[in-house]
C-alpha cells in the first residue's frame, strides 16, 4: 500500500510539473491546463491522505483500496478527456463555419473579378 501511494505521489508530481512546464513554454493554453492541474492535485491529495484513501472503498462499494484508487483515477481522467472532447468539438464547428465563410468570400471575389473584367 505504501509503495502504491509513493508511486501515485511521484506520478501526480510529474503530471503537475509537466503541465506547468507546458504552460510556461506555451505548448498548452492555461484554460486547458486547469483540468489537468486539478486532476494532478486530487491525486496528490489522495496519495498524501491515507485516512481518506482508507475510506474510499466503502464510499465506492468495492472491497479493495487499490481498486478504489484505480476507479478514482479512471474517473478523473474520463472527466478531463470529456472536457477536452467538448473543446475539440467546438473547434471543429468553428473550423467548419470559418471554411464556409472563406468559400463565400472566394465566390464573391470571383464574381467581382468577372464583373470588373467583363
Amino acid at each position: 500500500m505504501n509503495q502504491m501511494l509513493g508511486v501515485l505521489t511521484v506520478f501526480s508530481i510529474l503530471l503537475l510539473a509537466s503541465v506547468l512546464t507546458s504552460v510556461r513554454r506555451a505548448r498548452i493554453r492555461v484554460e486547458y491546463s486547469v483540468s489537468w492541474l486539478l486532476a494532478a492535485a486530487l491525486l496528490l491529495v489522495l496519495s498524501q491522505w491515507p485516512s481518506l484513501l482508507a475510506r474510499l472503498p466503502a464510499w465506492l462499494g468495492v472491497s479493495d483500496t487499490a481498486l478504489a484508487l484505480v476507479m478514482v483515477c479512471g474517473g478523473i481522467f474520463l472527466v478531463v478527456l470529456y472536457r477536452l472532447s467538448l473543446v475539440i468539438s467546438d473547434l471543429k464547428d468553428s473550423n467548419i463555419a470559418l471554411i464556409q465563410r472563406v468559400a463565400i468570400l472566394e465566390y464573391r471575389l470571383e464574381a467581382v473579378r468577372e464583373n470588373a473584367s467583363g
